[in-house]
């Protein structure tokens, strides 16, 4: 059965904090921009920060109109208006410490919470609720985090000029997408009942098998940004383009209304830029061999351009130290990629019949526990 433990609850809080210091250190960033006159730099940053806190919020309203489907209207007008400033995200924070703190440390001192609260409807409504924390910061972290990295490693390597902001917000960068990749995969096996525990091994594997291979990515398009921004947009679009064609053709049922599935798919297209999505639950053996076949390609010709093309940027220095960690991260990714899937990443699919756990509820009657938005697919 499902789990949420004192661990949990302690990374729970980490997360709360990493996600105020990184607010902090966006803001202190672009601050910096304008100070130095980077204007153009400074609104960039900003405009990263809110295209996603804007789309994060649209979610977390949504999924909190969907659940609370039938209650009071003033609650729901309250919560509106939370969102409406751009601070749902923080209301759930604080569901997610109350029933996170039930979970993991006031279940087993209470011994009549099984009458009109049972133990795994508790654990359920800890791990719902963070999984849907986690599922909004993939969003921040593919519509925020990830564009800022590029942005600020584009910066380092186009002008040279380098301070502890650019470091301190780099850093910060690579934490928050470190997090939310391993947070996010344990809240969903948590959430899917037919999963193995995610263990010490297989989390530091994921991790680096996601972060090698992102940080290649990344460091691939900051060299081609470089040759010609143009070119950059180009390539950044058509991937887009692929990535929301092949998720229209996957025919997504993630959301409630066609609008934001719509949104959703938007979304994932932009996630599918840096790193594979699965989206369907399905065994995509296939899929993944491609998408990381077309970025190694995309990675050596990159290199092979600026080989043939611009000759005198490969004597530079930062060029030698930029094309070895691209190279390096990206071999190392894909072979921490390939000891995941042949080791640790569960085969078993979860069935919608197998997802849904029957309550006793208070008149003796059975509740069924609606089925999570989020067991219907898995992140691989």
């Amino acid at each position: 059965m499902m789990k949420f433990t004192k661990q949990n609850f302690i990374f729970l809080v980490g997360g709360i904090i990493i996600y105020v210091v990184d607010i902090g250190v966006d803001f202190w960033v672009a601050i910096k921009y304008f100070c130095q006159g980077q204007y153009c730099w400074g609104i960039l940053i900003l405009c990263f920060r809110g295209l996603s806190s804007l789309i994060t919020q649209v979610f977390s309203y949504e999924w909190f109109k969907n659940d609370w489907e039938g209650t009071d209207t003033g609650k729901r007008k309250w919560i509106f208006l939370v969102h409406l400033f751009q601070c749902g995200i923080f209301i759930r924070y604080w569901f997610a410490l109350k029933y996170g703190c039930q979970a993991a440390f006031k279940q087993k001192s209470r011994r009549d919470t099984s009458e009109t609260d049972p133990p795994n409807f508790i654990q359920k409504q800890a791990v719902d609720v963070v999984t849907d924390i986690n599922m909004l910061r993939v969003f921040k972290t593919f519509l925020e985090t990830t564009p800022q990295l590029f942005v600020q490693i584009y910066i380092l390597m186009e002008h040279g000029k380098n301070n502890f902001c650019q470091y301190a917000a780099i850093i910060m960068s690579f934490c928050g997408i470190s997090f939310s990749m391993v947070d996010y995969q344990i809240s969903l096996r948590k959430s899917l009942p037919d999963k193995d525990e995610f263990h010490v091994l297989p989390k530091l594997v994921y991790l680096l098998y996601k972060l090698l291979t992102i940080t290649s990515w990344i460091l691939s398009i900051s060299l081609i940004t470089l040759l010609s921004v143009r070119s950059s947009v180009i390539l950044l679009i058509f991937l887009w383009i692929c990535g929301f064609t092949w998720t229209l053709k996957q025919h997504t049922t993630f959301c409630k209304s066609k609008k934001m599935e719509h949104l959703y798919r938007t979304v994932v297209g932009i996630i599918l830029i840096f790193t594979f999505f699965n989206i369907k639950g399905r065994k995509t053996k296939v899929c993944i061999s491609i998408y990381y076949a077309t970025h190694t390609v995309v990675t050596l010709g990159i290199l092979f351009v600026y080989m043939f093309w611009k000759p005198s940027i490969i004597k530079q220095i930062h060029f030698t130290i930029v094309s070895i960690l691209t190279i390096l991260s990206l071999v190392l990714g894909v072979i921490f990629l390939v000891v995941y899937y042949r080791h640790f990443h569960p085969t078993a699919y979860c069935r919608p019949q197998a997802c849904s756990d029957e309550v006793d509820g208070e008149a003796g009657q059975k509740d069924i526990v609606k089925i999570g938005r989020f067991q219907n697919f898995i992140m691989q």
